[in-house]
């Protein structure tokens, strides 16, 4: 925190008025549930964007990243336009346009960002981005907003301005998620309900595999699986398919007529029921009975959705095979991270056989951390 303040002393010549972090999430189990006004489960990392953040009155943003090579980014707040090719700036910047937009009187700043999440991993780095700044901006502006409503600008920004038509999910993970939590959220709603995970209670430990597989949501597969969702809702007579019952789906497949449509329906409507699933277990303290839910919710993404890839695929199977419970990707896919459910005696051997693994198929060896519930977005300083 005291680096991130001298940092920006440094960089602007004068003290911050304050040091703000908000984290990455993984998601435990709901994927590609939020844009069809469905049921997610992510829990906070305990790794963070952390900004530094003064205000201007004259209309201008600068911002800069200390994990990014390059000069101060220099904006004017009155001519900020959706895509505006601002590359990693758009985020924050995004952030300030949906501000503005909203009809909030934010007249400009100078922020110093850096972070911890892993960049391209499935992390939500960009929402933490998102949320952190807008943060910042609601407690120097005093704005009269709720971290529910950042979470809502935060993805504005990034579907507006960034062109990313992601769901609300990470936004909300990264600015409402607790300590020792996985946040149940219902994206129809928003209404959300915190769920205790102590996994060290049950003899439990949650890993995630970061395959270094860098993944761009933006190329435009997200986009063309939520348009095939969009589409099958429409062929089949209801708004979103988060209105399609678990037990009405074997005949609703059966009116859809491109089989890729169909994947992604029977997908979307399946993790919800696991979500549903997922939240009982938890409920009734059966953390164990987590782990085959989260496999069966990979093969889903694998086969029905076709979003994994072949460094994932590897970390699940061999986690599976060397005594985790369970296993998945986890986040937008194409690449990114694997989560993994295992026995805390186990963790160590199946840490290794993964290791192991991605050497013997000549692959970049796979980052390995451990997911800890961690607080969402907060101010430090």
């Amino acid at each position: 925190m005291s680096e991130v303040a001298a940092a920006f002393r440094a960089l602007y010549g004068y003290e911050p008025e304050g040091v703000w972090a908000a984290p990455g999430r993984v998601n435990l189990i709901g994927e590609y549930t939020d844009f069809n006004d469905g049921f997610v489960m992510p829990l906070a990392l305990p790794h963070t964007a952390v900004a530094a953040v003064a205000r201007r009155a004259d209309g201008v943003l600068r911002l800069h990243s200390a994990d990014i090579a390059g000069p101060v980014v220099e904006l004017r707040t009155e001519g900020l336009e959706p895509l505006s090719g601002a590359g990693w700036a758009a985020y924050p910047a995004g952030v300030v346009w949906a501000l503005r937009e909203a009809g909030h009187d934010v007249s400009g700043a100078d922020i110093h960002l850096t972070s911890t999440v892993p960049t391209g991993a499935g992390l939500s780095s960009s929402a933490a981005l998102e949320v952190v700044t807008a943060l910042a901006l609601r407690d120097l502006y005093e704005l009269p907003l709720s971290m529910a409503e950042l979470a809502g600008l935060s993805q504005r920004a990034e579907n507006a301005f960034v062109g990313v038509p992601c769901g609300i999910m990470d936004q909300t993970a990264s600015a409402c998620c607790t300590e020792g939590h996985v946040l149940h959220l219902d994206a129809r709603d928003l209404t959300r309900r915190q769920i205790p995970f102590d996994l060290p209670a049950h003899g439990l430990r949650l890993l995630v595999v970061d395959t270094g597989v860098q993944h761009a949501l933006g190329d435009g597969a997200y986009a063309e699986r939520r348009a095939g969702c969009e589409r099958g809702a429409r062929e089949l007579g209801v708004r979103t398919l988060r209105e399609l019952s678990y037990a009405r789906l074997p005949d609703a497949l059966r009116e859809l007529s491109s089989p890729t449509v169909r994947g992604y329906v029977r997908h979307v409507v399946s993790d919800n029921e696991r979500v549903a699933r997922v939240a009982a277990l938890l409920d009734s303290g059966d953390v164990w009975g987590v782990g085959p839910v989260l496999t069966e919710g990979h093969v889903s993404l694998r086969d029905d959705l076709r979003v994994s890839c072949a460094e994932l695929d590897l970390a699940v199977e061999v986690a599976v095979a060397s005594g985790a419970l369970g296993a998945r990707m986890t986040g937008g896919g194409f690449g990114g991270s694997a989560i993994v459910l295992v026995e805390e005696a186990a963790a160590g051997a199946v840490s290794k056989a993964l290791v192991s693994a991605f050497e013997k198929a000549a692959l970049a060896r796979p980052r390995l951390f451990e997911a800890t519930p961690s607080a969402g977005a907060r101010r430090l300083a």
